[in-house]
């Protein structure tokens, strides 16, 4: 299973300002844009884009913004975006993906390179930490109204690979290829879904021990987040201790 500290990340986005939460739109907004620009702007013959749409859903994106952003991307086609992933080392070696969309790669890659180096232990090739995580898709409905031994019949009769208890939520997890289907599967159910996306999931987690590691573990995150070309940030940090 994969151990790590998603429901932190999740209460920490649902928990922010109205600045983040835009932030959140925006980038959503642009996972829409290549998507339609790859499948076409009919979530009904385009998977990639019901996933998107399932994501925007469970970071409570209202409905009429979908519909805005599906609108603009489908008269914006030719923005072209460019996916871009870094890896690095944040404090004491922490493992760290940074996944990208950009127009300007170099601004983006000098962004991304000065977060490393201003709160980690630098930036490095590609590759360098990867090995350590395993693409899984990851699904996180809140444990209230939902009886444990039920919703995991229900998840592993839909194809999921695993189930997990956690102290407020289940975590469902499944093969990136079957993402699509179980989503579906389970939304059919009437399930919502906290989280719904493919992440890179770390094999092992590590803890910090020193505060000021930790601080800068947090004010490297925050400075990710807080760039509109970064969409995802994967790490192997355990923060639940």
């Amino acid at each position: 299973m994969s151990g790590h500290s998603k429901w932190n990340n999740i209460k920490r986005r649902k928990e922010g300002t109205d600045a983040a939460r835009a932030k959140i739109f925006t980038k959503i907004g642009r996972e829409i844009a290549i998507a339609v620009k790859n499948g076409g702007a009919n979530p009904a013959t385009n998977s990639r884009l019901r996933d998107i749409i399932a994501k925007a859903k469970a970071n409570n994106v209202p409905n009429d913004n979908i519909n805005r952003m599906l609108t603009k991307a489908n008269s914006t086609a030719d923005e072209d975006y460019i996916p871009m992933n870094y890896e690095g080392y944040g404090p004491s070696g922490i493992a760290v993906i940074v996944e990208t969309l950009t127009d300007n790669r170099n601004r983006t890659a000098a962004d991304v390179r000065h977060a490393f180096d201003k709160y980690g232990s630098g930036m490095g090739a590609n590759g360098c930490v990867s090995w350590q995580f395993s693409q899984k898709g990851v699904l996180v409905v809140d444990r209230e109204g939902h009886e444990e031994d039920e919703l995991m019949l229900l998840a592993l009769d839909a194809g999921a690979e695993d189930f997990e208890a956690l102290d407020d939520v289940y975590e469902i997890t499944t093969s990136p290829d079957e993402f699509s289907a179980v989503r579906e599967a389970l939304e059919a159910q009437g399930l919502e879904f906290l989280s719904a996306e493919v992440e890179m999931v770390p094999q092992n987690t590590v803890t910090l021990d020193k505060d000021e590691d930790i601080q800068s573990m947090e004010k490297m995150i925050e400075l990710l987040e807080d760039n509109d070309d970064v969409q995802n940030i994967w790490h192997n940090w355990d923060d639940q201790q």
